[in-house]
């Protein structure tokens, strides 16, 4: 017998201004399973869950809910219908709590009008801990990382009795210890008989977790089948449109003995303690670590976004001043956030503006900024960073995730630095935009640069990096070089 569909859409289209951002989208949703919807950045498919969720209107198409045609015109009325959604950009309510951005709209009250706080903190530990996350109802949400930030809308998703649950990205800022529990979590939920649309670039992922798959290229439908079908080469096929050769970039690279980078004994109460380490000319040195190790707050450190209670750092031999990110971009030090939509962009911004964001000292003669030297200096960079665009004025919140990144990069790139600094470089783009990435940092590095990156992906640090150093609790258990160290190997010293 087979199993019924939850959901099905059918040619489901959408066009901005004349311009097509979908053009067939088709998806079939299995009760009790998990369907991978793939593509890469550009391909509709946020456009696609926008119009399931009720977030945007389609254009043509049609769309099934248990075999019943339904029209949503808001997430609201799709949230009654049973469908619940975990979007890829994170917007929390800063100044509230995380019980209150769970419950919001739906908080428990006395006579209907008093928040009963008893009740919401109760209901929100019994949700997280059920869930297994390690995060404190109590705390705002301004004092959280982009890790935890993410385990509160998956928490705020499961919060409602949902039978279809679309997950947009869901493991894209937690690592691969929060991602497991998230699976097991995901299994509960397909056992009760609920179904899952799931979009992740972590194609390693897919197979772990997804029974079905449909790909989407260019706004259109490709494919659909199960996963258990095709092997990871077929997905990167249908995604990309052609064959993905893999490339070695530490194959040739040679990093000098002269040392970029000098941490020493450096510590911030609360984050991390004690950490002594070495960048060389040359070099990326990957740094691994779960949620709470330390490592995004070490970076930002030795940044100057945050002021550490001991230590030094020196570039080039000579000592930067804590606390001052001025006095960083001017020794030659850059730093790629975590977050491109949060601390990286100006998303309202034209593309030539981000660029020259950081370099506007440079760009300027008495005080007065050169339009020429600015578009001269965005121009340089989209052709050599291949940014997709038809116009240096368009805001960036208009490009793909992958070319958004991409200006991220440039931003970092235009100030010369000598160091680069990069705190999930990946995060949300598709395969062929990694690529593009790796090979950037490849070409930075082989250039005389030198780059930290932080990653929650094992397999990318062991791809890319010449030495790989390891934090768990707030410290460094150990900087490694070996280049036959596992994926396993790494979440063992981690853990």
């Amino acid at each position: 017998m087979a199993t019924p569909l939850l959901l099905q859409a059918e040619h489901v289209a959408k066009a901005y201004a004349g311009v097509p951002a979908l053009r067939d989208g088709r998806l079939s949703l299995r009760a009790g399973s998990v369907h991978a919807l793939c593509g890469g950045n550009g391909a509709g498919k946020s456009t696609f869950l926008s119009i399931l969720m009720g977030i945007t209107a389609r254009d043509a198409g049609s769309i099934l809910l248990n075999g019943a045609p339904v029209q949503f015109n808001r997430p609201s009325e799709a949230l009654a219908a049973g469908i619940a959604m975990i979007t890829q950009e994170l917007e929390p309510i800063p100044c509230m709590t995380v019980a209150e951005n769970i419950w919001l709209g739906r908080e428990p009250r006395f006579a209907g009008c008093i928040v009963d706080s008893k009740t919401l903190k109760r209901r929100t530990r019994e949700l997280l801990e059920g869930l297994e996350f390690d995060v404190d109802p109590t705390s705002p949400m301004h004092r959280l990382s982009v890790a935890q930030i993410q385990l509160v809308e998956i928490a705020k998703a499961f919060s409602h009795d949902c039978q279809v649950m679309i997950m947009d990205e869901p493991t894209s800022a937690i690592g691969e210890r929060e991602a497991d529990t998230l699976f097991k979590a995901i299994r509960r939920l397909t056992a009760r008989g609920a179904g899952i649309v799931y979009v992740s670039h972590r194609l390693s992922e897919l197979a772990q977790i997804a029974d079905d798959y449909s790909i989407f290229r260019d706004g259109a439908f490709v494919e659909s089948g199960r996963m258990a079908d095709i092997d990871r080469n077929h997905l990167v096929r249908g995604i990309v449109g052609q064959e993905l050769t893999r490339i070695d970039h530490k194959a040739g690279r040679e990093c000098t003995a002269t040392p970029c980078l000098q941490v020493d004994n450096l510590s911030r109460n609360g984050e991390f303690q004690d950490i002594s380490l070495q960048l060389r000319q040359g070099e990326i040195l990957g740094i691994y670590g779960l949620m709470g190790s330390g490592r995004s707050e070490f970076l930002n450190c030795i940044y100057g976004l945050t002021k550490a209670d001991s230590g030094s750092v020196t570039l080039h031999g000579k000592p930067l001043p804590i606390g001052l990110p001025k006095a960083s971009i001017n020794a030659g030090m850059s730093l790629v956030t975590e977050d491109r939509k949060d601390s990286g962009l100006v998303l309202t911004g034209s593309i030539v503006s981000n660029i020259a964001l950081s370099a506007y000292k440079r760009l300027s003669t008495w005080s007065l900024i050169s339009a020429r030297k600015e578009t001269r200096l965005a121009e340089d960079m989209v052709k050599r960073l291949h940014i997709k665009t038809s116009s240096l004025d368009l805001p960036v919140a208009s490009m793909s995730g992958g070319n958004q990144q991409k200006v991220v990069l440039a931003k970092c790139l235009s100030t010369q630095p000598v160091c680069l600094l990069c705190d999930e470089p990946t995060r949300g783009i598709d395969e062929g935009a990694k690529q593009e990435i790796y090979h950037l940092l490849d070409q930075f590095v082989r250039a005389g640069g030198a780059a930290i990156v932080v990653s929650s992906e094992a397999p990318e640090l062991l791809h890319l990096s010449d030495r790989i150093a390891v934090f768990k609790g707030g410290r460094l258990v150990t900087v490694s070089s070996d280049t036959h160290l596992s994926q396993e190997a790494l979440l063992s010293l981690a853990s």
